[in-house]
């Protein structure tokens, strides 16, 4: 073709066009305009039909001059940067404009990736927690309101004066450990992926996410978007954002389940002496923990028949108006439960991992449920810790169910019914200490951490087995071996 030839045709203001003899003929014009059109393409010479009879080859041809080809569309992944223009020599950066027919080069950024309704999941959250933080302000001053008027505030202010600072200082440490492990079970989810774009500080994030949003949102809701939106921020696909975030909940509501019945086999005597038939209503709260985990999973086997249920319950509420947002309602039916059942059972196929995840988060737990024993022991109090980790497992039951930011009013009142014989006249000043390690002072620490992001580009994998060399080579130093030769070489 026309076009073709003049692609192959060397052009330049001192190159030369040979004839089918080898004789040269005058060089041709540089103008400052070129047509692209077929009809002003010139001739094919007979050097360009046979380019075997070319004596020598011609010299590079100008910017000026050279059409611009067309790039192949090309799609990098998460750690691509965008592309730089790329300049010629003492010219213009190329430009493939739509006359050539040229197509246009593009990448993908993984940071651009993140999909606007995760960005708009993320900003309601944000509303909610500048909400919540209302909400838990005219509590605080209720609160204290109420110790003013009931007369309790010369006990609270004395009690607090004998608290022993160095067991508060041990019980934020054990909430330390409660984060670092949280982190960790992120990080055996996805160390086995060599391509996993999300490093150890987008995991400190998601994780952080977790612990502000869960405080801050009516029931924990603003939780799981905004850890999606972190992971999707990484890097990660929507998919593989939401098969990670749906693995760690799982395993997260099966370890408060498991957890639960543990302290339940071990306590159940303690519980029915402290508490008579009060404690039925901690044991329905277990059941339906364990309920709430049957359907999780029954929903991973079985997608398609709860989509098709829930359908059909969302078609009957809404001709009821009872639905107020049906677009929202109907994604959630139909995508988010496809997507969240795809997740798990891609991760359920590493059973090693799950079993880890599990672990790693009841020893989280463990954590958690043993702030009250740091506080009791700030007082001076001696408290078995396995009843208080019995005890701190029904109370997270119990706050759980409420559904208001941090379970406000189920954490008061399940404290006083679990710890309050424990605490004694110090009860009040006991509530407040623990809700401060436990919840306030958390929600304070994690908030300069959401914005945390990996730079490096490096996947985990890849570091730990960096790492894992290094390391045996430098255990290997203090071994012996044969070097070449036969030659017997011994560190020191």
């Amino acid at each position: 073709m026309a076009e073709d030839a003049e692609d192959k045709a060397p052009v330049d203001g001192g190159a030369r066009r040979y004839d089918a003899k080898g004789g040269h003929v005058a060089p041709a014009s540089a103008g400052p305009t070129a047509s692209a059109g077929p009809a002003s393409a010139p001739a094919a010479t007979p050097a360009q039909k046979h380019p075997e009879a070319r004596p020598a080859a011609a010299p590079a041809a100008t910017p000026a001059q050279r059409r611009p080809r067309a790039p192949k569309p090309q799609v990098v992944g998460a750690r691509a940067s965008s592309p730089r223009p790329r300049h010629a020599t003492g010219g213009s950066p190329k430009v493939a404009t739509a006359g050539t027919g040229a197509k246009v080069k593009f990448r993908v950024n993984a940071v651009k990736a993140v999909s606007a309704q995760d960005r708009e999941a993320d900003k309601q959250s944000m509303g909610q927690v500048r909400k919540s933080l209302v909400f838990l302000g005219g509590v605080t001053l209720a609160y204290l309101a109420y110790l003013i008027l009931s007369g309790q505030m010369g006990v609270f202010i004395s009690s607090l004066s004998q608290v022993d600072n160095t067991w508060i200082v041990r019980g934020a440490i054990c909430y330390l450990v409660y984060y670092v492990i949280g982190v960790s079970a992120y990080v055996l989810s996805v160390i086995m992926d060599p391509n996993s774009p999300v490093g150890v500080r987008d995991l400190m994030s998601v994780e952080a996410a977790g612990i502000f949003f869960m405080n801050l949102t009516p029931n924990g809701m603003g939780a799981a978007p905004a850890q999606i939106y972190r992971l999707t921020r990484a890097g990660l696909s929507v998919g593989g954002a939401g098969a990670l975030h749906s693995t760690r909940f799982i395993m997260y509501e099966a370890g408060e389940g498991i957890f639960a019945a543990i302290m339940l086999a071990f306590r159940l005597d303690y519980f029915l002496d402290a508490f008579g038939d009060f404690i039925i209503i901690g044991i329905l709260l277990f059941a339906l923990k364990v309920l709430e985990c049957v359907v999780l999973f029954a929903i991973c086997a079985y997608p398609k028949f709860f989509s098709s249920a829930g359908n059909w319950v969302l078609r009957f509420a809404n001709k009821r108006g009872w639905v107020k947002d049906y677009d929202h309602w109907y994604q959630v039916v139909n995508n988010q439960i496809m997507e969240f059942s795809d997740g798990f059972r891609s991760a359920a196929k590493n059973k090693g991992d799950l079993v880890g995840v599990l672990v790693l988060t009841l020893l989280q737990l463990g954590c958690l449920y043993a702030l009250p024993w740091f506080v009791l022991n700030a007082f001076g109090k001696q408290a078995d810790l396995v009843t208080c980790l019995a005890s701190g497992s029904m109370l997270e039951l119990l706050t759980s169910a409420i559904p208001l930011p941090g379970g406000t009013g189920g954490a008061e009142g399940g404290f006083a019914l679990l710890f309050g014989g424990m605490f004694g006249m110090q009860a009040s000043a006991g509530f407040v200490l623990w809700r401060a390690v436990e919840y306030f002072l958390p929600t304070l620490c994690v908030a300069p951490l959401l914005g945390l992001r990996s730079t490096s580009g490096e996947s985990i994998n890849h570091r730990f087995r960096r790492y894992g060399a290094r390391l045996r080579r430098l255990f290997s130093r203090g071994g012996g071996g044969k070097g070449s030769g036969g030659i017997k070489v011994t560190f020191k």
